[in-house]
């Protein structure tokens, strides 16, 4: 279901969606009222759902969809201000799954093709598994038994040995539902963690910086948007900014951030690899990685290189992911000496750390 305040917008959006085989739109509606009149009526997986509209607006409406279906995936649209990035990220905070950014008019949002290949990626692999998880939840016990008999993928996964020098950096590369994740991850580190803590979420300009001041409220710890410059120091979170990748460089015996204006890697910029084949050149086998839930494969070819450097990757295992992508290529690629639930994965970490 398709809610925002905009006819037009509602229309392309559509257009878009359905240019795929595999994706409904089953209603389009105004505000948020509507939308909770027409969940009462249609069968919705997944709710596209505009912040700013008239009447009863996103962020309102979102618990109320929630409460009326539980288990209801919500991903919030918004426009690209400073207003907008700190209310998506509130919305996650409340139970929306993730979020997209509109392009900032009409035409651009007709010729915006990463838009729309990021839109029909999340509509698509979000639904499909709020679809998975029904189809089990009312499984027949022919089908059930049939399951439960087949090996999980996660016992097919072979470990590593974590690696033997002891880490003087964490880096964590998440994507979508990442923004969650790394809150419960740093949340749980234990006080004798004072490493620090370089960050690659895939975000846009503005939502990063608000994403670092959420980090920094919600966990306690020192937080920022990195500066091309920045001395990395002990027990401080540095969030690379959008539009940028984050490279780490050796000064002397100093480690120094670094902003790239380099291309997109994995369709994404900030991309986790680049700052993974910084980080291994400059912290050599001492690095601790942790890649969290996300879409694609970012993360699994900069993880390889952490290995082959001699340090240690761990990774959220399938169940707790909301898309187990990017965690999944590190872990069934055999790179993980660790892939747990995302509940046990700070006290793991700060065991390694410690």
């Amino acid at each position: 279901m398709i809610v925002d305040d905009s006819a037009v917008i509602r229309g392309l959006f559509t257009r878009v969606l359905e240019n795929s085989d595999d994706i409904r739109v089953v209603a389009s509606v105004g505000d948020g009222a509507l939308a909770l009149k027409a969940l009462e009526r249609q069968e919705v997986d997944l709710v596209l759902l505009d912040i700013e509209m008239p009447n009863m607006d996103g962020l309102t409406a979102l618990p109320k969809l929630i409460q009326a279906k539980p288990g209801l995936v919500v991903i919030m649209a918004s426009s690209l201000t400073e207003r907008n990035a700190d209310i998506s990220l509130r919305a996650l905070r409340m139970g929306a799954t993730d979020y997209v950014t509109k392009p900032s008019s009409r035409e651009a949002l007709r010729e915006a093709d990463d838009f729309k290949r990021d839109l029909v990626e999340k509509v698509r692999a979000l639904g499909r598994k709020r679809a998975d998880r029904a189809v089990a939840a009312g499984r027949s016990p022919l089908l059930a038994s049939a399951r439960t008999s087949a090996p999980k993928l996660d016992s097919e996964i072979v470990l590593r040995p974590a690696g033997s020098a002891k880490p003087e950096v964490i880096a964590i590369g998440s994507s979508t539902g990442g923004p969650q994740a790394l809150a419960e991850v740093l949340k749980s580190l234990t006080k004798s963690v004072t490493l620090p803590i370089l960050i690659t979420q895939h975000m846009p300009p503005t939502f990063t910086s608000i994403l670092a001041a959420h980090i920094a409220q919600l966990t306690g710890w020192p937080c920022a948007e990195a500066k091309d410059g920045d001395v990395i120091q002990k027990h401080q979170i540095y969030v690379a900014p959008g539009g940028h990748h984050m490279l780490i460089e050796k000064s002397g015996v100093q480690k120094v951030i670094r902003l790239s204006d380099s291309p997109p890697e994995n369709f994404c910029r900030p991309a986790v690899d680049p700052m993974l084949r910084s980080i291994a050149k400059a912290y050599g086998p001492s690095v601790l990685v942790i890649i969290l839930t996300g879409m694609g494969y970012d993360g699994r070819n900069g993880s390889q290189d952490i290995i082959k450097s001699g340090g240690t990757v761990v990774a959220q295992d399938k169940d707790t992911s909301v898309v187990w992508g990017m965690p999944g290529a590190v872990a069934t690629s055999g790179l993980c000496s660790a892939v747990l639930p995302l509940k046990d994965l700070g006290p793991h970490v700060s065991k390694l750390a410690a």
